[in-house]
């Protein structure tokens, strides 16, 4: 709202902060309000920025909120309004304030997260604090940054601590850097992966089959239909060569249906 209401024109900003300043005359050392056939350009322009800041402001907010609002007399008195209902009073910004300072110092970065999930969290903190009216500087974001990351980046952070001045970092760099380091070590893992999965498969074993019965899974010396005379509901016969068509090599003992 504030990079809004300054791109229309700056002086609403300064007037939505400060209040309209009223045209006065002084008369004999006494300060009193001039009268309105006594304005001059100036003065219109300033009573004039006061309605357009009103004005926009009547615009932005909702029904419920401009009920709320509707009887202020000044751009300054809206944006006070709005500004207690919204953030609080001195005290509720306070408590606010001291909660994101504790997530704050507590931010580490979850297992299993990518750095640039890791990053979202962090700026919504950092910009949450900064409209409370609490900042840091930014080599305290970056050293908070190095600090919360696991135990398998260590050998990273030194190499950033080493190389750069944390001091002139900015934060942006170091993000690059990192995202660039997980993505490395992705990729290092996956080949890892890759590895061992091969070493460990098994060679598929040759598919044996049976020269008796042709089925797959055994040889023909233990073959149960060639073991078992009896086997299931049939009986082995001896045919001689040429008596059926599948039996054109030579003489060989077949299954036939018992009688």
């Amino acid at each position: 709202m504030t990079i809004f209401l300054q791109s229309l024109d700056y002086q609403l900003w300064h007037i939505i902060v400060n209040g309209p300043r009223m045209p006065t005359r002084t008369i004999d050392g006494v300060v009193s309000p001039k009268p309105e056939n006594e304005y001059n350009d100036n003065d219109f322009r300033m009573l004039q920025l006061n309605s357009k800041a009103k004005h926009v402001l009547f615009c932005a907010v909702g029904p419920n909120e401009f009920n709320r609002i509707s009887s202020c007399d000044s751009a300054k008195q809206i944006w006070d309004l709005l500004e207690v209902t919204y953030e609080g009073t001195n005290q509720v910004k306070e408590s606010k304030i001291s909660m994101l300072v504790h997530e704050y110092e507590l931010f580490i970065m979850h297992d299993n997260e990518s750095i640039s999930d890791m990053f979202t969290r962090f700026t919504t903190i950092i910009n949450s604090l900064k409209n409370l009216g609490k900042s840091y500087s930014n080599q305290e974001l970056v050293r908070k940054i190095l600090r919360c990351l696991p135990k398998s980046w260590i050998p990273k952070v030194t190499a950033i601590e080493e190389a750069k001045d944390l001091s002139t970092l900015p934060l942006e760099q170091l993000l690059g850097s990192l995202m660039t380091h997980e993505t490395t070590m992705k990729n290092h893992e996956m080949k890892n992966v890759k590895h061992f999965q091969n070493f460990f498969i098994k060679k598929s074993e040759p598919k044996m089959s049976c020269n008796y019965c042709g089925r797959l899974g055994h040889v023909s010396t233990s073959c149960v239909y060639r073991n078992n005379r009896y086997y299931g509901k049939t009986r082995k016969i001896w045919v001689p060569k040429g008596t059926f068509v599948t039996n054109t090599q030579e003489p060989k003992f077949i299954w036939v249906p018992k009688v």
